[in-house]
């Protein structure tokens, strides 16, 4: 199982979160209750975070995993990315953010999603 990985730039504390290449449904949840209870384990509000979804599985059931996980994670973090959205991904979008209350930054990098976080960072602080 991967673990959280902490990625320190610009002064500045990331939790990456990487699903890539994920192909079951299994593996997904498995991964999902392994950084669900990281983000719950820390203060309210904390963590900034980098969400790698590239080549994962997905469908509709794996939507409504992630809309439950993101919700249940929601008051732990304070900024949010996510790289490898594609098709299907993209499409249920939308609905997620209106339904978690989520705003995450699509990105089509990691280097960019980082560059991101450090700039929502500055504007927040």
């Amino acid at each position: 199982m991967r673990q959280p990985e902490l990625i320190r730039e610009g002064g500045l504390t990331i939790v990456y979160l990487d699903f890539s290449g994920l192909k079951n449904k299994d593996e997904i949840i498995q991964q999902i209750n392994v950084f669900g209870r990281y983000i719950k384990s820390q203060p309210l509000k904390s963590l900034v975070t980098l969400t790698n979804l590239e080549n994962m599985y997905f469908n509709t059931e794996i939507y409504n995993l992630f809309v439950k996980y993101v919700k249940e994670n929601n008051p732990h973090v304070k900024a949010s990315a996510v790289v490898g959205m594609k098709g299907l991904m993209q499409i249920f979008y939308k609905g997620f953010i209106a339904i978690t209350g989520r705003n995450v930054k699509v990105c089509n990098t990691k280097n960019e999603a980082i560059n991101a976080l450090l700039q929502q960072e500055t504007v927040t602080v």
